[in-house]
């Protein structure tokens, strides 16, 4: 019965399979010639007659063979042992470390490296618990400018942050102005001093540590005028101004907020003025001519 049922759905299937070809077009129904392989697709048998199998004619499958090694040239020195070497002394193990992972937390430097330019990765644990982190020690100083808190007002209330802005500079020209959010008013300047550091500038200055000439700058609602002035006058400026100056080291200096009182703004506004400023002997090689002729 169950070969009976097996070939009448042989049957069934092949009438219907005829039956759906004769469906189609003339042009579409198969055709026992159009399953046979084209005329210019390549054989296997001739893929594999350009390729050279002569080697493997005289090789038995079933034969053990055994590598015969090239025989050691008459000058040939064996390599040491790892073990035989002569033992290295501790120096020179802190000097391979010190070079592949800078200096060590110890603050002792075998190559004489800076070990106090690292960025604050010496953390250390207070009395409370809280991890702190070690001042960068890298030639720049700190000046808090202002420090506001902000609430952003979420779904299920407010949230309570701290924005400090912070002035850095060594005093000597170079200069940035940085600014950070966090919960805490520590981390907050922390974060605002590493952005700072990010935005280093360096202020055109005479020998008389003034500016080489006037200039003016602005950053949003904030206006900023800047002037040279003579020696012994000092910096005469207030607000964010007079802190970005002394920052970058000038003494002699007149500065006037025209604009916004915004303390970020202005503090912007002077790094934009400054930026604006050039040196005598810049414009002189831009020109190509002697400085004393830029005065004539």
């Amino acid at each position: 019965m169950a070969a009976s049922l097996t070939s009448s759905l042989s049957s069934t299937f092949s009438t219907l399979s005829l039956r759906r070809f004769s469906l189609l077009p003339t042009h579409q129904q198969p055709n026992s010639l159009s399953l046979a392989r084209p005329a210019n697709f390549p054989s296997i048998r001739a893929q594999s007659a350009d390729v050279d199998t002569t080697f493997f004619d005289n090789l038995d499958p079933d034969e053990n063979n055994t590598f015969d090694p090239p025989e050691k040239p008459e000058d040939y020195v064996p390599p040491t042992s790892f073990d035989e070497g002569p033992p290295e002394s501790e120096d020179e193990i802190a000097a391979a470390y010190e070079e592949l992972y800078g200096p060590a937390y110890s603050g002792v430097s075998v190559l004489g490296n800076d070990v106090y330019v690292m960025d604050s990765k010496v953390k250390k644990t207070s009395s409370f618990g809280k991890v702190k982190k070690d001042k960068i020690r890298d030639g720049f100083e700190e000046r808090v400018v202002q420090v506001r808190r902000v609430t952003k007002v979420v779904k299920g209330g407010k949230q309570l942050h701290f924005r400090a802005v912070v002035v850095v500079g060594d005093k000597k020209g170079q200069v940035g102005v940085g600014v950070g959010k966090a919960k805490e008013v520590v981390a907050a300047v922390q974060k605002s001093a590493t952005n700072a550091r990010r935005n280093i500038i360096t202020v055109p200055m005479t020998k008389y540590l003034t500016f080489p000439h006037r200039s003016d700058g602005d950053y949003g609602a904030a206006k900023v005028m800047l002037r040279p002035a003579s020696p012994g006058t000092g910096v005469i400026a207030g607000g964010a101004v007079r802190i970005v100056l002394e920052m970058a080291g000038v003494e002699n200096a007149l500065g006037k907020q025209l604009g916004s009182n915004n303390a970020l703004n202005n503090a912007r506004a002077t790094v934009v003025a400054v930026q604006q400023m050039r040196q005598f002997s810049e414009v002189a090689r831009e020109r190509g001519i002697p400085m004393e002729e830029l005065w004539k």
